[in-house]
């Protein structure tokens, strides 16, 4: 079991840096699981991630309306925000056909996707005052446990 790394930033642009960094690490099927409130930093470590990958960071916006968007880099980044999807619609969008090519894909709101792959990144980030966030990272095959759904 690899281990979880926490990032801890103090900005939107650290945030971003955080996504770029990791994005030296993704390979073609990766899938990123982002858990987090509105607002805790997951569209600002997209645009991180897709300047990393070779896009435009600029181009990077919440697709909480059009649900998918696609960015090129050196490999496509998918970005799908399942914020406003019941679990039953999520189903009906067919992301496992989406993750299946040489693609990186980032899911916002990822507990809504009942049928996520095991081998996915899970991401989660937390509030920490103001403008701080606690990124908490875990590479395929781990799992970091989430605090809303502890197993004591």
């Amino acid at each position: 079991m690899a281990d979880v790394e926490t990032i801890l930033t103090n900005s939107e642009e650290e945030t971003s840096a955080a996504g770029e960094r990791l994005a030296v690490r993704l390979k073609p099927g990766d899938v990123l699981l982002l858990h987090g409130d509105l607002g805790a930093g997951k569209t600002a470590f997209v645009r991180g991630l897709a300047r990393g990958l070779g896009a435009p960071p600029d181009d990077v916006s919440s697709p909480t309306f059009t649900i998918i968007q696609e960015y090129r880099g050196r490999l496509t980044l998918y970005h799908v925000d399942l914020y406003r999807l019941q679990p039953i619609e999520v189903a009906d969008l067919g992301l496992e056909e989406l993750t299946a090519g040489e693609v990186v894909v980032a899911v916002e709101w990822a507990e809504r996707w009942n049928e996520r792959p095991a081998g996915a990144w899970e991401i989660r980030f937390e509030h920490q005052g103001e403008n701080g966030r606690s990124i908490r990272l875990s590479e395929p095959g781990s799992r970091i446990p989430d605090p809303d759904h502890s197993t004591r």
